[in-house]
């Protein structure tokens, strides 16, 4: 702490130079260039609007271009030299503002005239654990509103450019084009961090330095230089293949952002050039009058699915594709469509958190990122060709370019002298990808415990604990929770309530009624990189974050404080989980109580006669905008329907309790 400031001191400084205080100025010079019909028909806040501009500092014999609206979630304050000033919430948002200058450099150069407006957004790895994770998800239901708002502020603007990089900041951009569908829409994804050097571990990893030190794995001092280490430069999101960087590649794939330019190493040379060159696809959209609803299409839904599960990626892309389709009113995308995607298309990329060698997501951007694997996706006939992209080509035309473009060969080239890695080793063809032991991204396991569904990412389930038919195959006694701390501290302790190998936690009261649908990744990721951790599965309520990996089964619904099944298991329990990692089929099943192995349909029985747990409640710190978060977007189809809003829903259950409770009165 620094030294007590004195009353003196914050009520007066003692600079005289203070009061010399002017009261008018000359204002600028120039005319605007106005015209007689803009007076006679224009609303007054288009000529006001210019009056605010020339204010500001803009050439006023320059207004009158197209004026294009950039929006971004950039956080902190930088120095010109990149020193912090004050710090953002994380680095995938430090370094955003330098996207959004390069863009609006590049439209003042074209005539046209930028204005840029900031929604910025939190960080769920530092959020993880404490109470901040329950503003989470609702968090950017809210951004997207008032990224929304910010748009019809500006009624002048001819387009819109996005800037996001993050978990939650980019769904909500990418949701806020969408709902623009009548504007010309382009994204621009913030790219990555890169990984420090020398062996020292990434940002997923040193998350789970507190669980390992509790078990006497590592020491203070390792932890100490670990944790400072692992964010190796200053911007981007992270090393892995986690949500933020998932939703970059789908947006991306989506046909929102320009080709290749999804994880990019932030700062480079290469993540600046994307900024400029989506500010020319922007004033090309605007010439043409393309829009985003031309771009967001039910095959761009379909190319989007398929290349998610191509690389592996996070399972909170279920939430947020099926948010950006309602967003652009398109259907949104079903557990059955899921399903179907991802047993047609095989995992073909090897990054972070999913293994085998677990390349960084810098290393996939180099061999190629998403142009790279929709050559292979193409190749097996996977993908709607004719599907329109924010440069105004067909993803077919684009990948004519990529697969002979220089940059393609250039940057594969670079991986293979810098790193040593072939980049068939980073995106493989589907042959290779199933002798590497690549599996299917996701499936939606079912059974007595979860009647409306849950969601297994079965491709990241250490290989080690699975059958050589692909089978995980494990039945044991369930250890409930009603709180992550709770869950946490069982898994950190050495004494006789410790979590063991062989149980099943059982994570409750975590859904959108109880925390906002939290992340649980302090738990996930203690359960992968614990000696012991693979032993031990986790089923929950909750969400868990794009880096998690392992027997974690989450999204279980009906939640337990909907009245779900998970909300009447007590300790002891035994469950069983199979998951069948290639034919995607899986199920969890109550299959014994007081010692006793039961039929699948008796647990059901069972399960159908017990009342729920007395302990269950939501967390006492939940705020009130989540609950109501949590209740609007249950009667607009839920988690499964994306956690959305939907307008005309609520209207209705809204309409239909007034009319219940003026029958009753």
């Amino acid at each position: 702490m620094s030294h007590p400031i004195s009353s003196e001191r914050i009520l007066d400084t003692g600079d005289p130079s203070l009061y010399d205080i002017r009261t008018t100025a000359p204002g600028p010079q120039g005319k605007l260039p106005i015209t007689p019909e803009m007076l006679l028909s224009r609303p007054s806040g288009d000529l006001f609007g210019w009056t605010q501009d020339a204010g500001m500092g803009w050439n006023p014999a320059k207004l009158g271009g197209a004026e294009i609206l950039l929006l971004s979630t950039h956080g902190g304050v930088r120095a010109p030299d990149g020193s912090p000033v004050a710090l953002g919430y994380h680095t995938g948002h430090w370094e955003v503002g330098l996207l959004v200058e390069a863009a609006a450099r590049e439209l003042s150069s074209l005539n046209a005239v930028p204005f840029a407006g900031y929604v910025t957004d939190p960080c769920d790895g530092r959020t993880q654990g404490t109470p901040g994770m329950f503003d989470s998800l609702p968090f950017r239901n809210d951004a997207s509103v008032v990224l929304g708002r910010l748009i019809r502020s500006l009624p002048t603007r001819k387009g819109v450019i996005g800037v996001a990089t993050c978990d939650k900041g980019l769904p909500a951009m990418m949701m806020t084009l969408a709902a623009a569908g009548n504007l010309p829409g382009i994204l621009v994804p913030g790219g990555t961090t890169l990984a420090p050097d020398g062996g020292a571990e990434d940002a997923g990893k040193t998350q789970t330095l507190g669980a390992r030190y509790a078990h006497g794995e590592i020491t203070l001092d390792y932890a100490a230089e670990m944790s400072c280490r692992a964010c190796a430069s200053p911007g981007g999101g992270c090393q892995f293949l986690g949500t933020a960087a998932t939703s970059q590649v789908v947006a991306e794939a989506l046909g929102m952002a320009l080709a290749h330019s999804a994880l990019a190493p932030s700062g480079h040379p290469i993540w600046l050039d994307a900024a400029r060159r989506s500010a020319r696809a922007m004033l090309a959209m605007v010439r043409e009058r393309r829009t985003i609803r031309d771009i967001l299409t039910a095959k761009s839904i379909h190319n989007a699915m398929a290349v998610h599960a191509a690389v592996g990626g996070s399972t909170n892309l279920i939430l947020h594709m099926s948010a950006v389709a309602h967003a652009a009113g398109l259907k949104r995308p079903a557990v059955e469509d899921w399903n179907r995607v991802n047993r047609a298309t095989p995992r073909l990329v090897d990054v972070l958190p999913n293994g085998p060698r677990n390349h960084i997501t810098a290393q996939l951007f180099l061999a190629g990122a998403v142009p790279e694997v929709m050559l292979h996706l193409r190749r097996a006939g996977m993908l709607e060709l004719d599907a329109l992209t924010v440069s105004g080509q067909t993803w077919g035309e684009t990948l004519d370019w990529w697969e002979q473009s220089e940059r393609r060969a250039r940057l594969r080239a670079a991986l293979r002298e810098r790193d040593g890695i072939d980049p068939a080793n980073v995106i493989m063809d589907p042959d290779s990808a199933r002798r590497a032991g690549l599996t299917p991204t996701v499936c939606f396991p079912v059974g007595n415990l979860t009647p409306d569904g849950s969601v297994v990412k079965s491709t990241s389930i250490d290989p080690s604990v699975v059958d050589a038919g692909g089978v995980y195959r494990k039945t044991g006694p369930a250890r409930v929770f009603t709180t992550e701390i709770a869950a946490i501290m069982a898994l950190k302790s050495n004494g006789p309530e410790r979590v063991m190998p062989g149980d099943i936690m059982v994570l409750i009261c975590r859904g959108p009624m109880g925390s906002g649908m939290e992340e649980t990744y302090q738990i996930t990721s203690a359960l992968k990189h614990l000696s012991f951790g693979k032993e031990i599965a986790l089923v929950t309520d909750a969400r868990f974050s794009g880096v998690s990996t392992g027997a974690c089964i989450g999204h279980v619904s009906p939640e337990a404080l909907a009245g779900g099944p998970i909300g009447k298991l007590i300790d002891g329990d035994m469950i069983e989980i199979i998951v069948d990692r290639n034919l995607l089929e899986a199920t969890i099943n109550l299959v014994g109580e007081n010692g006793k192995a039961i039929s699948v349909e008796e647990g059901g029985r069972i399960l159908a006669s017990r009342p729920l747990r007395p302990d269950l409640a939501a967390d006492p710190e939940l705020p009130d905008h989540t609950r109501l978060w949590a209740a609007l977007q249950e009667v607009s189809g839920g988690v499964w329907g994306g956690a959305v809003y939907d307008t005309d829903a609520i209207l209705r259950v809204l309409e239909a309790g007034k009319k219940a409770l003026a029958a009753s009165s």
